[in-house]
């Protein structure tokens, strides 16, 4: 058996079916960045755990989550609210963590977007460290989300899980990138000016994680990104087997892109107002850091 952390802010519409799918296992923890709908009231009437902890980033909070409330199995998994875990996922979990010989387990999605599953344009299979054993894996800010370091040798599960990324419609979809972007701004002018491109593992790669990445690096360099990424995901990749999903998805990726040359633009020429902007669409759990709310808060459960 494994823990499951279930990671939220504002999901009241997706965090019930989430906890159900999550209930395979006997120790479920939520834990909430300070949301201002019914989230936690909803994980409240589940036997589990409820925590809330204000807001920094990705990175941070999976690392305080993991220091500071410890799970009742060596081994853990994370969730987010818009995903799920499935059987069969947890049940190659069960056997894998019985194996002396890694640390952790990279699972890869299956975005789900407009009632279908985008196979192609999505770099399916495309992976992320979910199941580790508690202690050997922590988790460092990369850009809007997060990058794990490992203490071990880590492997891959052959199951998926499905990633409502639009369940909570479109206009939700739009304002997060909206902030994402202004992260991935910052990141890809640390990138060009102190990173570098690993042409080893963009080639030589021993996982797709480290092709992926070092495709990343390489793609931040390249002129005309959005159009180069929508001709890649959609014809490269095969987005346009993805139909009229596929058209929507490549589109909106492109869009999001561009959003983030844009505020490089902004942040090279013109740093106070794009400062102001990052300000702007911080979201509320943020500006509750900002604020200095930064205490935690259990949540008792009935």
């Amino acid at each position: 058996m494994f823990s499951i952390y279930i990671l939220t802010y504002n999901e009241e519409l997706d965090i019930a079916a989430c906890i159900e799918s999550a209930m395979l296992s006997d120790d479920i923890i939520v834990v909430d960045s300070c949301s201002s709908d019914r989230t936690v009231e909803i994980a409240s009437r589940y036997p589990i755990r409820v925590v809330q902890h204000a807001f920094e980033s990705h990175g941070r909070q999976r690392t305080w989550m993991l220091e500071s409330i410890p799970p009742k199995h060596e081994w853990v998994y994370i969730l987010e609210a818009d995903e799920r875990m499935t059987p069969e996922l947890f049940a190659e979990g069960e056997t894998a963590i019985q194996s002396p010989n890694y640390i952790g387990y990279y699972v890869a999605e299956r975005v789900m977007f407009m009632n279908r599953w985008i196979r192609y344009s999505t770099q399916y299979p495309r992976y992320q460290m979910r199941l580790f054993r508690h202690g050997k894996v922590w988790f460092t800010d990369y850009g809007h989300t997060e990058r794990e370091v490992c203490d071990g040798a880590t492997s891959f599960l052959k199951q998926t899980y499905p990633h409502y990324t639009s369940s909570k419609g479109l206009s939700r979809w739009i304002d997060k990138h909206n902030r994402y972007s202004t992260d991935e701004a910052q990141e890809t002018l640390y990138q060009l000016e102190q990173g570098k491109v690993s042409w080893r593992d963009l080639f030589f790669g021993k996982s797709e994680v480290e092709r992926r990445r070092a495709l990343k690096d390489l793609s931040l360099r390249l002129p005309a990104r959005p159009l180069l990424r929508f001709f890649y995901m959609y014809f490269i990749l095969g987005g346009c087997l993805d139909g009229r999903a596929g058209m929507a998805w490549c589109t909106l990726q492109t869009f999001y892109e561009y959003l983030i040359l844009l505020k490089v633009w902004e942040l090279k020429h013109l740093p106070k107002t794009a400062l102001d902007t990052k300000a702007t669409f911080t979201d509320e759990s943020t500006q509750l850091v900002q604020r200095g709310a930064s205490e935690t808060t259990q949540v008792d459960i009935a």
